[in-house]
């Protein structure tokens, strides 16, 4: 090392242009392009956002109940409501006399809203449908509908999901 490759830096220190960059070992671009894939995904996590939620449903953060006398599908066992929680679809199905389940009416395939068809659901995008407790029996092969956790309450006539 010579004397003319030092730079002072402030009063005491002394870096050299050679030492700044050995064992750095990536070039200037890439630095940059994953230092620019970083803070894409920093803001993205700060949003709250997620690939995984944005294509399988949202994630209810407390208990949202719905009553049962507002839809009166629900009255009998394999009655089907299509609801909106938060902003967001929603299917609520009567699968006994005293159970439901509560799916997500998002298409884990590439996010399209499904619809009601017969007894379960259909993506009118891909095809892809569902059955009434939002298993994949068919058309565009995809994972099941997201499901929440259910709680019935008999004397209120509430299903409360979470």
């Amino acid at each position: 090392m010579n004397e003319s490759s030092i730079t002072p830096c402030s009063g005491q220190c002394r870096v050299t242009a050679q030492s700044a960059t050995v064992g750095s070992g990536i070039g200037r671009r890439t630095f940059l392009a994953q230092s620019a894939m970083l803070a894409a995904i920093t803001a993205l996590a700060a949003c709250g956002a997620s690939p995984a939620d944005s294509l399988t449903g949202p994630t209810l953060s407390s208990g949202t109940t719905v009553q049962l006398s507002s839809y009166p599908a629900l009255a009998s066992v394999g009655g089907i409501a299509l609801v909106t929680i938060a902003a967001s679809p929603f299917a609520i199905v009567r699968t006994g006399v005293s159970t439901f389940v509560a799916l997500s009416r998002v298409c884990p395939h590439q996010g399209s809203i499904v619809d009601q068809s017969g007894s379960g659901f259909l993506c009118p995008n891909h095809g892809a449908q569902f059955n009434a407790s939002g298993s994949w029996i068919g058309g565009q092969p995809t994972g099941n509908l997201r499901s929440y956790a259910t709680v019935y309450d008999a004397k209120a006539g509430t299903v409360t999901i979470s």
